[in-house]
């Protein structure tokens, strides 16, 4: 039945062909903003972050992929306080389908490729541009790090909902994390303070999802406290990050009793 409501959802998307490739130029002019706005800062500083202009679009558009892939599957769940508030909550967990399944699935919006393609392009020409060598553990790299930052995201975007059941209207706290960790993944780690470093790598791992990869790829030296190794952490680090948030979830379910209406 899930599958079947997928499907439609999916197919009325694209239904309007003109709505939705505007919906998806939106999204790729989204995407051109920010890039713009790491070109003006490195065209007037040769060098931001410790990376060039080049090192640094390898950074976004790693980024970009990621994040793009994981807003469009699980980008709804930053919004279940609506659900909370007017009860429709309460409509989705007496139906035979895993409550989680049912959110992830009601509103999966096609346009956000818009941004993973914008992503995906930027991410392309900025490994040639920075010569990267195509040997094997690069080629590893430069796949399964993109992979990992979305599993990553994903679970901050499932953290973001969790917290909905403790907090009124707190998406905004949510975002913190969600969009916070966006920002601070797609720009050059070396340009943060140390102490918001710190946070968006060991409580918030941002920059394990794009510039620390990023950096080993380009040859970039990396700022204390990251470490190479660290490159490959993505998929541990994403794995663990859904185990506490899935607690974390299922806490909430558990704690949720009704709207009260």
């Amino acid at each position: 039945m899930t599958r079947v409501m997928l499907g439609a959802r999916l197919r009325a998307q694209t239904v309007y062909r003109g709505s939705f490739a505007g919906d998806l130029a939106s999204q790729v002019l989204l995407g051109l903003t920010e890039l713009a706005e790491i070109y003006v800062l490195l065209h007037n500083a040769p060098v931001f972050g410790g990376m060039t202009l080049t090192q640094a679009f390898v950074v976004y558009g790693m980024a970009a992929i990621a994040f793009g892939l994981a807003d469009m599957v699980f980008g709804q769940l930053d919004t279940i306080n609506v659900a909370i508030r007017t009860g429709q909550l309460e409509t989705l967990l007496v139906r035979p389908v895993p409550l989680l399944l049912q959110l992830i699935t009601a509103d999966v919006q096609l346009r956000r490729l818009g941004r993973v393609a914008l992503g995906l392009g930027v991410y392309v020409w900025a490994l040639l541009a920075a010569g990267v060598p195509a040997g094997p553990v690069e080629l590893t790299l430069i796949v399964v790090a993109p992979l990992a930052g979305t599993l990553i995201f994903g679970a901050l975007f499932l953290a973001a909902g969790s917290l909905q059941f403790w907090l009124i209207d707190g998406d905004q706290a949510g975002n913190a994390f969600t969009y916070g960790g966006r920002y601070a993944a797609s720009v050059p780690a070396g340009a943060l303070l140390l102490p918001v470093r710190v946070f968006f790598t060991f409580v918030v791992p941002a920059t394990l999802i794009a510039f620390v990869p990023a950096a080993v790829l380009t040859g970039v030296p990396l700022p204390w406290p990251l470490d190479p190794v660290m490159a490959w952490l993505g998929l541990p680090v994403a794995a663990l990050l859904w185990a506490v948030v899935g607690s974390l979830w299922r806490a909430g379910v558990r704690r949720y009793t009704g709207a009260g209406g």
